[in-house]
Parts: C-alpha cells; sequence; structure tokens
C-alpha cells in the first residue's frame, strides 16, 4: 500500500532529502550512493540513512548492478514511478527525449541544423529571465535550473564556464553532434539576446577539452 502523501512531504522536509531528491529528479539514469554524495559534497554514510528513508516511504526505487564491481553489488537509486513530481519533469520526458532523438538522426539533420533549432529557445529563455546582473551570471543560473552545475572562471573581457555535470549526457553520449548542437543553440541564444556577450567556442562531449563554453564579454 503506498505512504500516505503526508509520510511522503515529511521525508521531504529534510533538507538533506530534498537535495538528494533533487539529484536524483534531474538525473537521466539511476545513481549509486557515491555519486549522489560527491555530487552533493556529502559523506556516503551520511546520505545512506537518507536513501533508505526515503525508499522506505515510497519515493525512491532501487536497482542492483554487480557488473565490473569487485565486493558486494552496487545499489543504484531513482524516483519511484508513483514519486510526486514536486514540478520536475515526469520520466516520459528522457523516453520522448530518446524517440525524437532518434527520429532526428534517421532524418539526417547535421550539427549545424541542431544549433540553429535551439538558438530560439535560448533567446525566450534570455527574455523570459528576471535575472540581474551581467551576462556571465545570468548565464551561469540559467545552466545552473537546468542541471549543468556549472563552474564559471571569469576573467577582465571574457568568461569560460564549464559544465561539470550533463543532465543529457546519456543521450549525448549516443549522439553528440545533436545534442550537444541543440545545447551550444541555447547557450549561444540566451547570450545573443542578452546583449552582453558573444560566444566564441563551445566545446561539446567530443572535443579534447570537453563540456565548456568561452564567452568575450561586453556589449556589441
Amino acid at each position: 500500500m503506498p505512504a500516505p502523501r503526508l509520510e511522503l512531504l515529511k521525508a521531504l522536509g529534510d533538507n538533506t532529502r530534498y537535495a538528494i531528491y533533487l539529484e536524483l529528479a534531474r538525473s537521466p539514469s539511476p545513481l549509486a550512493t557515491a555519486q549522489i554524495a560527491e555530487t552533493l559534497n556529502l559523506h556516503p554514510n551520511t546520505v545512506r540513512p537518507h536513501l533508505e528513508r526515503m525508499r522506505d516511504v515510497g519515493l525512491l526505487q532501487v536497482t542492483i548492478d554487480a557488473q565490473g564491481n569487485v565486493g558486494r553489488p552496487q545499489h543504484r537509486y531513482s524516483l519511484a514511478p508513483d514519486a510526486p513530481a514536486l514540478g520536475f519533469e515526469p520520466p516520459a520526458f528522457p523516453v520522448l527525449a530518446r524517440m525524437l532523438l532518434q527520429l532526428a538522426s534517421a532524418a539526417g539533420l547535421s550539427s549545424a541544423e541542431a544549433v540553429e533549432a535551439a538558438r530560439d529557445q535560448g533567446a525566450a529563455d534570455a527574455s523570459r529571465q528576471d535575472r540581474q546582473g551581467p551576462c556571465e551570471v545570468a548565464l551561469n543560473e540559467e545552466l545552473s535550473s537546468l542541471g549543468f552545475d556549472p563552474e564559471a572562471v571569469v576573467e577582465p573581457d571574457r568568461v569560460t564556464i564549464a559544465f561539470t555535470r550533463c543532465p543529457f549526457r546519456e543521450l549525448a553520449e549516443d549522439n553528440p553532434d545533436l545534442v550537444c548542437g541543440l545545447h551550444q543553440g541555447l547557450v549561444e541564444g540566451f547570450v545573443d539576446a542578452r546583449g552582453d556577450g558573444t560566444v566564441v567556442d563551445f566545446h561539446g562531449l567530443v572535443h579534447r577539452t570537453p563540456c565548456q563554453v568561452e564567452i568575450a564579454l561586453g556589449a556589441r
């Protein structure tokens, strides 16, 4: 029998459990305890009882991965099918994204076409955004909201933003040209719409220094 909704919400009332839940909701694939702990800068022994608490009330499900590991099998956690959405994307979205990517690939769409297709969305995101501050701050916050966990290195006339986590990595590994092209278009459209920066280089997953963007600062 599913746990009462009050029990679910009480379980998420703890800040650490909520952060863990958010991390799992953003991830396109199940995560191990060590992965969650590393992302949130916590000790695995701190994370483990929170995972078990959320599993007990029906928020999480666990799969066992014994492939390639020495010792006991590794547990991987993901949101339970009937867990409350709390504004996160529904489980059908990754499936839809995968099907659309296969369709785009079968149609022979290029990376350049993916970039162009995503520019309008990036510009729309910038126009809706109420974030204050210069381009690099606004873009950093936008990328954070999408789950990229960006880290910026700011110089007097330029900024390099690294994507320390890619919420689309599983899809990008299957088709980096299209997925990284869409990400590039989002970033370029966002920066262009802001008007106080210019994307000078975007490094996708297969680049020698992958997953980062370089932006020249200043109004055009």
